[in-house]
């Protein structure tokens, strides 16, 4: 592997233990705020000391509590993007990324397309220009291994996916073996090849992004990519579906086996909304008052008791859905998961 990490580190309400490998190819750690990500990028760049631990990049140890190995940050090869981008203020553009390495900033001026940017401050530059500049620098060290600390919390909504989509194609491009941290699921899945979801400082699942949804460990991660979940009491229903008496009263049905308590996971573009009770293949109905209707583009998001289904706009038009009318959810028992409750 090109970079692996093993910490254990005492932070200031739980441990943080984890062990993670990353190959030539992007790796994002999700979670929470407050769930040690950013401690594991600082470790990494050696500006952090953990109690133990060992990191190991193309072969060179740049940690290893167990024999005294810690090599100083700026004995790391490490390009570092932090969350503010924190760029130079007094200096240029050109100032900012020579300040890594006078070597190749030509050349990155001109990959990341701000050649006439040069001669800019940082004020003067949008939140995508700033990410540009901020990439560009920690390219000029030329380093083994490439971090990212939130690279879009910074941005505004509108300037976002425009960035995000830059930042996925030069990602893409790259052979650096690349960590980035982020709270934000869909970012995470938009950029990274494998996600790591971590919460106190404890990796629950790894996988990629159609594996953590496909297949959550647990209630937590369900949740964390998106989906609804009804908790209950599983036990063997009819024609060999699994029976589910929810907490919220009802009973839903799923495909997959289970037992005791559980939570049913349910992702919004796998639930129908209608006015009545629909006759088709549905076997799990929601009758309640709609509480929220959200457009996102030509989606929307329509909150109809615990449960929240994503449907086109052209649907919510001709249903005529209105907050406060009632309207019936329904989703089919192959469209569930079960995990264990949290």
């Amino acid at each position: 592997m090109a970079l692996r990490v093993d910490l254990s580190h005492g932070l200031r309400s739980f441990r943080l233990e984890l062990a993670l490998d990353v190959g030539r190819g992007t790796v994002a750690l999700v979670g929470p705020s407050g769930a040690g990500k950013t401690s594991v990028l600082r470790a990494i760049a050696g500006l952090l000391d953990p109690e133990r631990g060992c990191i190991v990049a193309d072969g060179e140890i740049w940690l290893d509590t167990d024999r005294g190995v810690a090599l100083p940050p700026e004995r790391r090869s490490v390009g570092l993007v932090f969350q503010e981008y924190a760029l130079f203020p007094h200096l240029t553009v050109r100032g900012n990324i020579g300040f890594a390495g006078k070597a190749q900033v030509d050349e990155l001026l001109e990959r990341f397309r701000i050649g006439h940017l040069a001669d800019t401050r940082p004020r003067e530059l949008s939140g995508g220009e700033r990410q540009r500049v901020a990439l560009a620098r920690a390219l000029a060290r030329r380093p083994r291994v490439l971090l990212l600390d939130e690279p879009l919390s910074a941005l505004d909504a509108h300037t976002k996916a425009a960035v995000r989509s830059e930042l996925h194609e030069f990602l893409r491009t790259t052979s650096l073996p690349t960590l980035l941290v982020t709270h934000d699921f869909e970012d995470a899945a938009a950029l990274a090849s494998r996600i790591g979801v971590i919460v106190d400082g404890r990796i629950l699942q790894v996988g990629s992004p159609d594996e953590l949804v496909a297949t959550p460990a647990d209630a937590f991660v369900a949740s964390f990519t998106g989906a609804n979940l009804l908790h209950g009491v599983a036990s063997p229903g009819p024609a060999g579906l699994t029976q589910v008496v929810l907490e919220t009263g009802g009973l839903a049905y799923t495909t997959d086996p289970g037992e005791g308590h559980v939570a049913l996971a349910v992702y919004p573009w796998d639930v129908s909304v209608a006015r009545q009770l629909p006759a088709d293949s549905s076997v799990n109905h929601v009758q309640a008052q709609i509480l929220s209707l959200v457009q996102l583009g030509n989606r929307v998001r329509v909150r109809i008791g615990p449960l929240t289904a994503e449907i086109t706009a052209a649907s919510a038009e001709r249903l005529a859905l209105r907050e406060g009318e009632a309207a019936v959810a329904s989703f089919k028992a192959t469209g569930t998961r079960l995990v264990p409750a949290a």
